[in-house]
């Protein structure tokens, strides 16, 4: 009779809190699953919660395994055009991932299996072949956002389909997507953001799948197209294994955010933030002070200035005007820093999410059936905010396009906000959505499954 031993599974996120949070759950749900996991962290981090957390995650949960990937030095010249920081990780982890064969040989217990961020995938796949391991890709983001992602190779290699002057972009198969949620980045075939797409798309068809922090409810229809018609052949299958839960978090400190949420009655407050890597220009803020003061709706809002937290050093006064603050001194609270989300978003007194439609964001809003009015700045998110809508998680106003091609005015904040925190029939929707995101993760339900699946898969029998 043969006995298994608990797979050994290697963790390998990329830069960026968006990217690292996902990894600290899925490795806390993996060892409850008895798994045996060691989480490989890129050193130095760009943003001090990026280190703030490893050192937070590993201190409190000591059976995760850690190796630090340390970097090599940025070959980008000092007089070189400026790059997102968060994108220069990505290509200095690429750079460095050479020395993660050596890094991996050094665990004393062999390696059942690699999950890797999907940026990071063309460079470690050769290393899992090389192990004779197999290697699941790991997507932060949207199901939509990933099949643009996926087809991004044949875009690219048909320049006329950038054109801005086209409305949609068409992928067999699938809803066509409007050329207006396409992230602009993505229309430049130079840009790092494009090369990091298309060469890590090109290296998916040698995954043994996609693990994503979703839940098949929430994406049914895109996820039977791609799993079950395959309108896109190379892709592996799609692991939808989310929402992945939040982990407990220690209370080291007595954050003050949580006496004052206390003291607001149920469903008064709306939440604002724009995630740890949108920076908000000041004219911005100025009207979003404007519509947070005149919707009349208590508010607790993560004020962030910087792309980069580390330079972020101005003091609340220096960014908000004195009569905003003296108005608003009894209904309204300004968070600097990084705030637990998950434990804001649970909170009773929370009513509603201003939310840039990160995807870590939208799912901690869909666990805890919180509605999102959705006002994307970048990236993925405008298709995130599509999914946020067909859901029925929340509102999305398109008009408001971009965050930094537009300002948007406060009387249309005001409006939208307003909305937001009076639709009865939004807010049965959003409990509508946890109630699914629930099921999905109970013992039976379809992203329990789909783990435990994947774990089975991956134990080697002895």
């Amino acid at each position: 009779m043969s006995t298994t031993k608990p797979p050994h599974i290697a963790l390998l996120p990329s830069a960026g809190m968006g990217h690292l949070m996902p990894y600290f759950r899925l490795a806390v749900m993996l060892a409850k699953r008895n798994c045996v996991v060691t989480l490989i962290t890129a050193q130095p981090t760009v943003s001090a919660a990026e280190s703030d957390h490893i050192s937070s995650f590993l201190r409190h949960n000591p059976e995760i395994n850690h190796l630090e990937l340390q970097l090599t030095p940025s070959s980008q010249q000092a007089d070189s055009a400026p790059v997102d920081p968060f994108f220069l990780q990505f290509d200095l982890i690429s750079q460095s991932i050479h020395l993660l064969g050596p890094l991996l040989s050094s665990s004393s217990l062999p390696l059942s299996a690699m999950f890797v961020d999907f940026g990071l995938l063309a460079k470690t796949a050769p290393i899992a072949k090389d192990l004779h391991l197999p290697i699941y890709a790991v997507s932060t983001t949207s199901v939509q956002f990933l099949s643009l992602m996926a087809y991004a190779p044949v875009l690219a290699s048909n320049l006329t389909e950038f054109n801005t002057a086209s409305t949609e972009i068409k992928i067999p198969g699938l809803p066509p997507m409007a050329m207006s949620s396409i992230p602009p980045a993505l229309l430049n075939p130079s840009h790092i953001f494009t090369s990091i797409i298309v060469t890590n798309s090109q290296a998916l068809p040698g995954a043994e799948g996609i693990l994503m922090n979703t839940f098949e409810w929430f994406h049914e229809s895109m996820l039977s197209a791609l799993n079950k018609d395959r309108v896109i052949a190379s892709l592996p299958p799609i692991l939808p294994i989310g929402p992945l839960e939040p982990y407990h978090i220690p209370r080291d400190e007595d954050h003050f955010y949580r006496s004052w949420l206390e003291n607001q009655p149920s469903e008064s407050v709306v939440y604002i933030s724009f995630g740890n890597r949108t920076a908000m220009s000041r004219d911005q803020v100025r009207e979003l002070e404007k519509g947070l003061e005149k919707a009349r709706w208590r508010f607790c809002w993560n004020l962030k200035t910087t792309k980069v937290d580390k330079d972020d050093h101005d003091d609340v006064e220096d960014i908000l005007s004195d009569i905003f603050l003296k108005r608003t001194k009894n209904k309204g609270l300004i968070i600097r820093g990084w705030a637990d989300q998950q434990e804001i978003l649970a909170h009773p007194a929370i009513g509603g999410f201003v939310s840039h439609c990160g995807w870590n964001s939208i799912m901690e809003a869909a666990w805890q059936g919180v509605p999102v009015l959705a006002w994307p700045q970048h990236g993925d998110q405008k298709l995130n905010a599509k999914a946020v809508e067909e859901a029925g998680l929340g509102l999305w106003e398109r008009d408001w396009d971009w965050g930094l091609d537009r300002i948007v005015k406060g009387e249309e904040i005001e409006r939208k906000i307003v909305e937001l925190m009076t639709d009865e029939k939004l807010r049965e929707r959003a409990r509508k959505v946890s109630e699914e995101a629930r099921k999905a993760v109970e013992s039976g339900g379809s992203s329990d499954r789909v783990i435990n699946n994947v774990i089975n898969s991956v134990v080697v029998p002895f």
